[in-house]
């Protein structure tokens, strides 16, 4: 039994010997194993580090020489100088020959604000710009005839004539922002100009200057507005605009005409000195340059000088324009109001910024060829209104509404016995008498009435038609004696032969006579009473 028990303890210590000896090299494996991979580790860590040490390195680099290229872009198009550390440009037009005192100045800075570790973006722009406060979001000019308001205190100001703004995602690039910035330059200049115009013009309805705005008065009853509009990207004037939207009254083509009238004044005050001669010669100042033996004098000089401002001419254009309008307009309205006679406008499509012609043609439907009497020539201007008629008469009208209108119905009711005229000559009748001014019967409100007397072609009949601009037509038939029952016999002619003379008029219902137009009814009595050969 003891023999057994001291067996079994040997074989378990031979055991636990015999594992202990194969567990300790396993052991060590591990350590190594541990130790070998930390050192590769090690190694990648390492060689981890200069990697993104070398791709941030040729980040940077990358951005520097793309920053250097787009520099090199905005030189091209602006003009860049250095001073100190900061690189500056210039937004005005000095160069083109402004006279403006802003300075219009911006900073060109690189930009920083990205994170190399994520993803560029597509619309990343390595340089940026810094314009004045003064000249940020966007700006232009407004120009609108109105009707007078009752008080100055009703006149609107920027935020009242504001347009909307469309927020752009993103931020903006560097050429949109000095675009913008330079066209808000340009627009405070002319309005600057504008502004020191209107208080200097002496006239005989002056000028005034309210706030934002230029009031000036081309006719009675209306006034010329010529508006600075500036609105920022800001909070505050996003909730200054009104929310309703309110008629487009701009007049575009003054707009545009005033950024044209700015550049021509800045290219007269470049162009307006006569450079040195030789071109070798030193370009000495203005003042040196004109000076000497052949100097201008004062005369000379003050005739060379700019005799319009630019507000004059604006307000000349604007004339132009509300009188040319006001003239189609009433062209149009008689047009539609009237069916017979017709017409027709057409108008010159070769204009002038001071003058416009229209030719004015008064016809009837279906007789155009034999009615071609009245022809007008309107030579539109600044204040008035040139009539040229088809015979060389000239008549100048002034710029009412009411006087052209009137003009325009005299001339339509002496086309009817113009076309009288011209009919009596196709058809073979005679014309016993004529006159544009007839200075009998009714008095008209609006020019004169016109009368025509036609004879058939064997004497018979006679047709006398009397036409006023107010008063309408009248036409009266006159019959021979024979045909008159109603005319006493006279013991006085005892000759048969006096009963082919004419008798008294008769009226005719012009109303109930068949035809589109009134010379188509008078073809139709003058056929009927034409005898048959």
């Amino acid at each position: 039994m003891k023999r057994t028990q001291m067996d079994k303890a040997e074989c378990l210590t031979g055991a636990s010997k015999i594992w202990r000896v194969k567990r300790t090299p396993q052991v060590f494996q591990l350590i190594s194993k541990k130790k070998s991979l930390a050192t590769a580790a090690q190694l990648l860590l390492r060689g981890a580090e200069k990697l993104n040490k070398s791709v941030a390195e040729s980040q940077e680099q990358w951005r520097q020489r793309d920053f250097n290229a787009e520099l090199l872009h905005l030189r091209s198009q602006w003009k860049l100088r250095k001073v100190g550390d900061k690189i500056l440009g210039d937004l005005s037009y000095r160069s083109a020959g402004s006279l403006f005192t802003h300075h219009g100045t911006f900073e060109v800075i690189k930009n920083t604000d990205i994170d190399l570790d994520k993803k560029i973006p597509d619309d990343y722009c390595p340089l940026n710009v810094q314009i004045p406060s003064d000249l940020e979001g966007s700006a232009y000019i407004k120009v609108s005839i109105q009707k007078q308001s009752a008080d100055i205190g009703d006149l609107g100001t920027v935020s009242l004539f504001r347009k909307p703004l469309k927020a752009k995602p993103g931020s903006q690039a560097w050429h949109l922002k000095l675009e913008a910035a330079q066209n808000v330059l340009l627009c405070k200049e002319i309005f600057t100009q504008l502004s020191r115009e209107a208080v200097q013009i002496k006239s005989h309805i002056p000028h005034i200057v309210v706030k934002n705005q230029i009031i000036s008065q081309p006719f009675p009853g209306l006034q010329l507005s010529i508006s600075l509009c500036h609105s920022t990207m800001d909070k505050k004037n996003q909730r200054a605009s009104p929310d309703k939207t309110k008629p487009d009254d701009h007049l575009y083509v003054l707009e545009h005409n005033l950024h044209q009238l700015i550049r021509e004044f800045h290219k007269q005050t470049v162009s307006s000195s006569v450079m040195p001669h030789p071109a070798s010669a030193p370009f000495v100042p203005k003042r040196l340059r004109v000076a000497g033996p052949m100097a201008y004098d004062k005369s000379e000089i003050s005739s060379l000088q700019q005799s319009e401002g630019l507000l004059e001419k604006i307000v000349k254009q604007a004339k132009h324009i509300f009188l040319r309008s006001r003239t189609a307009r009433t062209i149009d309205s008689l047009a539609s109001r009237i069916e017979d006679p017709q017409i027709q406008a057409h108008w010159s499509n070769i204009n002038d910024v001071y003058e416009s012609s229209v030719k004015v043609l008064i016809t009837s439907q279906g007789y155009e060829q034999i009615c071609k009497s009245i022809q007008l020539q309107l030579n539109i201007g600044v204040e008035q209104i040139r009539v040229v008629h088809r015979d060389g008469r000239v008549i100048t009208l002034s710029h009412q509404e009411q006087e052209l209108q009137d003009f325009l119905l005299s001339q339509m009711s002496q086309h009817q016995v113009h076309a009288v005229q011209q009919l009596a000559k196709v058809m073979g009748w005679h014309v016993l008498s004529f006159s544009n001014h007839v200075g009998l019967g009714a008095i008209e409100s609006i020019g004169n009435a016109s009368a025509i007397t036609v004879a058939s072609p064997n004497g018979a009949y006679a047709i006398s038609v009397r036409n006023g601009p107010e008063s309408g037509f009248k036409v009266l038939v006159q019959f021979p004696r024979c045909q008159a029952k109603d005319l006493l016999k006279s013991d006085v002619l005892q000759d048969g032969k006096w009963n082919y003379l004419r008798g008294p008029y008769k009226e005719v219902h012009w109303s109930k006579m068949e035809g589109r137009n009134f010379v188509y009814k008078m073809e139709l009595l003058m056929a009927a009473l034409t005898p048959y050969p």
